[in-house]
């Protein structure tokens, strides 16, 4: 089973990759994952492939991939056939379905006020994914508290811009950082 805590350890910088044009530099760069935040269904095989041989693990966010359906046979075409290293969702019914399927699963939750907060801690621990991606990034408080309150590893993505940013969240207890901003990615 895919260890997520051990991929991020010497590196906790994970690509988000937002523009196929950007997977090059994701791969060429000391990430140490990519989140692939775009594509179309036909380009999915080529990326898991380079990532493979890059030695990066790719996770696959479904709710943004152009012509794939947001239901299990998705899934299935993913595991049977794309072969990423897991995938990203923010819906509680594809995190159970990719787990029928041994993928590994990061449930993306976005923490807009306190009820937002509530909700989706209660959500991740009715679902159990493998980790959590908490938007925006750039709360150290809330993501104390959510890493305090699951069980599950917590990675933090949006809105961080420099270095002093991730060291504050890595401090508040993230164990990876999720960028599209690639001059961080060095």
């Amino acid at each position: 089973m895919f260890k997520l805590q051990e991929v991020v350890k010497e590196n906790p910088i994970i690509a988000a990759v937002r523009e196929m044009s950007s997977l090059p530099a994701a791969l060429q760069s000391r990430v140490s994952a990519i989140f692939l935040l775009c594509g179309e269904i036909c380009s999915l095989g080529e990326a898991v492939v380079a990532a493979r041989e890059a030695g990066k693990p790719i996770f696959l966010h479904i709710d943004l991939v152009e012509g794939l359906g947001r239901d299990k046979a998705a899934i299935k075409y993913l595991a049977q056939e794309v072969k990423p290293e897991g995938i990203i969702t923010t819906r509680s019914h594809l995190i159970r379905q990719a787990k029928e399927y041994h993928l590994f699963t990061i449930q993306r939750i976005f923490v807009l006020d306190s009820l937002s907060l509530k909700t989706g801690i209660a959500n991740v621990k009715e679902t159990e994914p493998d980790a959590v991606e908490c938007l925006p990034g750039i709360m150290p408080r809330v993501l104390r508290r959510l890493a305090g309150e699951l069980s599950q590893p917590v990675i933090a993505g949006g809105l961080i811009r420099s270095r002093e940013e991730i060291e504050d969240i890595l401090a508040a207890g993230a164990v990876a950082v999720s960028l599209s901003e690639q001059t961080l990615w060095r």
